[in-house]
């Protein structure tokens, strides 16, 4: 089992910035990919950005020369450094963790609220 936890979400003006962390515990050996997600009220989750296992990156465009994923080498923790945040970019932030034996883990998701 793999628990995943974010956190750094918040209220934030446009133009402002916001760090999301999200630590990952238990058997986290098998990673394929880690990606953040976002949901915002009346819309279908969707995919931010993602990081494989290799260290290769990929953005929603609507995020791309934005937002910036990361993660330690130990794989232990997912970062998504977010900059010119706008008021679309309001939503639940999700941690997802996919494992190569086709496992799929979510966090409990951050608020991130860019309003003035």
């Amino acid at each position: 089992q793999v628990q995943l936890v974010e956190s750094g979400g918040g209220l934030v003006q446009p133009g402002g910035s916001l760090r999301l962390s999200c630590a990952a515990s238990g058997s986290i050996f098998n990673i394929a990919t880690m990606g953040w997600y976002r949901q915002a009220p009346g819309k279908q989750r969707e995919l931010v950005a993602i990081i494989t296992s290799r260290g290769n990156t990929n953005y929603a465009d609507s995020v791309k020369g934005r937002f910036t994923i990361s993660s330690d080498n130990a794989k232990t923790t997912m970062y998504l450094q977010m900059n010119s945040l706008k008021p679309e970019d309001t939503a639940v932030y999700y941690c997802n963790l996919f494992s190569r034996d086709a496992n799929d883990y979510w966090g409990q998701g951050t608020q991130v609220t860019v309003s003035s």
